[in-house]
C-alpha cells in the first residue's frame, strides 16, 4: 500500500538529538538570506520524506528552510563535534555553516535529519559568515544525485536554494542554501570531540545513542561498543571499495567528513576520473597529495584507526586492533566483488584479482578512461577480437590492451550465463554518464546568470545514468580539452 504524504507543514518531526544534553550543541535559527529562491527540487527525496511531489509547490519550500517562516516541529541546532583535518587533530570544529532542523518520521516509521547548509554563522563558524555559495552547493547537489544513480551510498539534497545575496570566495559570489536529508548527521568527530576532551560519560551517551538508533542489532552482542565499530568498519569498507571502482575521488577525507553510517558525506573539491590515476589529487589545497586517489583506501583505514582511538574507553584496545587488521581484507573484498559485475563476472575465480589488477596497471599506463571503457565492454557479444575495435580506439598503445582482452575472452569463455544475461548484469553497474567537473562548470555557469534549468537536466541524467539520454548525450563523449584546466580547492 503507498505511504500517506503530507504537506511541509505536516511533517512528523521527532527530533532524539535535541532531547540529547544542550552542550553538545549550539540551538540557533536559520539566517534568512535576501532574494531566496528555489534553484532546483529533488522529487524522489521529497518522497522519502514523505511530501508528496505532486501535491507541494516547490516554491513554497523555500520561506521554511531560509528561515523567514518557522517550519512547525523543527528545533535547528549546530552540532559541535571536532576531528583530524589532514593528519592533524582540530578541536574547533563544529557546523560552522549548517543547521540540522530535526528528524522526519516517515509514514513507514523510516527517521532521515534534515538539515540546510548554508544557514548562517553559528558558535563554530569560527572566522567564516555560515554561508555557502552557489557554486559549491551545486557541486554537492549534483554529486549527491550521481553516487545515487551508481547506487554509491550518499547524502542527498531535497532542494537547492539560491538567492541575490552574495559573498567572498573566490571573488563575490551568489549564496545558497542546500536542504540536505540522509538518515544521520553523526560524524566519526563527533566521537572524537568527547574523547580528546575526556568526557568519558558523554562518550559512552554518545554511542549508546548511535547504537539504539542506528545499530540496534548490536545490543545484544558480547561489547556492543565493538559491535558497532566492526558494523560501521564495514559499511566503509564497502563505501571506499564502490569509490575505486568508479573512479570517485572525494579530496577532503578527513575525519569530520566521515560518517558512522558508511555514507560519502560533506563533498568539496570532488572528482570523478577522466584518465585512470592513482597518484591523481582532487584538492589542489592538498600539496601533500594526502588524499590521491590511490591512497583512499589507506586513508579510510587511517580515519577507522581514528574513530578507534575515540572508543578506546568503551572497547579494550587490542579488541579494537585486531578488528583494525581486518579491513583491507573487506575493502579488497568488495571491490573485487564490484569489480566482477562491471566486467560481467558471475562465477569467482582465483585470478580474477590477478586479472582486475592488469586491467588497472593497463590503464594507469595509458592513461584510459575506465568509465567509457567498461560501459563499450558491457556491449561486446562476446565475439572476441572482432567487437574489440571500440575498445582499442580508447588507448594510444592498443596492443597492451589486445593481450589483456585476450586473456579477458578467455576468462568469459568459462562463464555459464548466455551474453543477454551479462549484459543485462553489466549495464546495471556500468553507466553511460559519469559526472565529470566539466559538466558541473557548465551549469554552474548557467545558474550564475540566472538559468536552472541546464542543472536540473544534468540531475535528471545522472540519477538515471545507464539509460541514454539523447539530448545531453554529448556528456557521454570524451571530455574538452578546456576541462583539464579546471582548479578545485576546499571552497569548491
Amino acid at each position: 500500500m503507498k505511504a500517506r504524504s503530507v504537506g511541509l507543514e505536516q511533517l512528523n518531526f521527532d527530533n532524539t538529538y535535541a532531547r540529547l544534553p544542550e552542550r553538545w550543541y549550539q540551538r540557533r535559527e536559520p539566517t534568512p538570506l535576501k532574494g531566496a529562491h528555489l534553484a532546483g527540487f529533488n522529487p524522489q527525496v521529497a518522497a522519502i520524506i514523505g511530501l508528496d511531489p505532486c501535491e507541494v509547490d516547490p516554491r513554497e519550500l523555500v520561506p521554511f528552510f531560509n528561515g523567514e517562516k518557522e517550519l512547525p516541529g523543527a528545533e535547528p541546532l549546530a552540532m559541535k563535534y571536532t576531528g583530524h583535518q589532514f593528519g592533524f587533530y582540530n578541536p574547533d570544529l563544529g557546523d560552522g555553516r549548517g543547521l540540522l532542523l530535526g528528524e522526519v518520521v516517515n509514514e513507514s516509521g523510516e527517521r532521515f535529519d534534515v538539515h540546510v547548509k548554508g544557514a548562517g554563522r553559528t558558535a563554530f563558524s569560527r572566522f567564516g559568515d555560515g554561508r555557502a555559495v552557489l557554486r559549491s552547493s551545486i557541486r554537492e547537489y549534483l554529486a549527491g544525485e550521481a553516487m545515487a544513480g551508481l547506487g554509491i551510498p550518499t547524502t542527498r539534497a531535497l532542494c537547492l536554494i539560491a538567492s541575490e545575496q552574495f559573498t567572498q570566495r573566490n571573488g563575490m559570489e551568489p549564496c545558497a542554501l542546500l536542504v540536505r536529508v540522509t538518515p544521520c548527521h553523526i560524524r566519526f568527530g563527533h566521537f572524537e570531540y568527547f574523547f580528546y576532551t575526556r568526557q568519558y560519560d558523554e562518550l559512552k551517551q554518545l554511542a549508546d545513542y548511535c547504537i539504539e538508533r542506528f545499530y540496534p542489532g548490536c545490543k545484544t552482542a558480547e561489547n556492543p561498543y565493538l559491535a558497532m565499530f566492526l558494523e560501521v568498519q564495514e559499511r566503509t569498507a564497502e563505501l571506499v571499495a564502490l569509490w575505486q571502482c568508479y573512479g570517485f575521488v572525494h579530496g577532503v577525507l578527513n575525519t569530520d567528513n566521515m560518517s558512522i553510517l558508511g555514507e560519502t558525506f560533506d563533498y568539496g573539491p570532488y572528482t570523478f576520473l577522466d584518465g585512470y590515476d592513482p597518484s591523481h589529487v582532487a584538492n589542489k589545497n592538498d600539496h601533500e597529495a594526502r588524499y590521491a586517489f590511490g591512497k583512499q583506501p589507506e586513508i579510510v583505514l587511517w580515519n577507522m584507526s581514528a574513530f578507534a582511538q575515540a572508543l578506546v574507553p568503551l572497547v579494550p584496545q587490542k579488541d579494537l586492533e585486531q578488528a583494525l587488521t581486518k579491513f583491507m581484507a573487506r575493502y579488497r573484498f568488495h571491490e573485487l566483488k564490484r569489480m566482477r559485475a562491471r566486467l560481467g563476472l558471475q562465477r569467482e575465480e582465483e585470478g580474477d584479482a590477478e586479472l582486475i589488477a592488469g586491467l588497472k596497471k593497463l590503464a594507469a599506463a595509458q592513461d584510459l578512461d575506465l568509465g567509457r571503457f567498461f560501459y563499450r565492454l558491457s556491449e561486446m557479444d562476446g565475439g572476441g577480437a572482432a567487437d574489440w575495435e571500440g575498445l582499442l580506439a580508447l588507448v594510444c598503445n592498443p596492443v597492451d590492451l589486445e593481450a589483456w582482452l585476450t586473456l579477458y575472452q578467455q576468462r568469459l569463455d568459462r562463464e555459464v550465463a548466455s551474453f543477454p544475461i551479462r549484459q543485462a548484469q553489466m549495464k546495471a553497474v556500468n553507466p553511460r554518464y559519469v559526472l565529470r567537473n566539466y559538466m558541473a562548470e557548465e551549469v554552474i555557469r548557467e545558474a550564475h546568470a540566472g538559468d536552472y534549468k541546464p542543472l536540473n537536466e544534468l540531475v535528471g541524467l545522472l540519477r538515471d545514468p545507464s539509460r541514454v539520454h539523447p539530448e545531453l548525450d554529448r556528456y557521454h563523449d570524451e571530455p574538452p580539452e578546456w576541462a583539464a584546466a579546471i582548479c578545485l580547492t576546499c571552497s569548491s
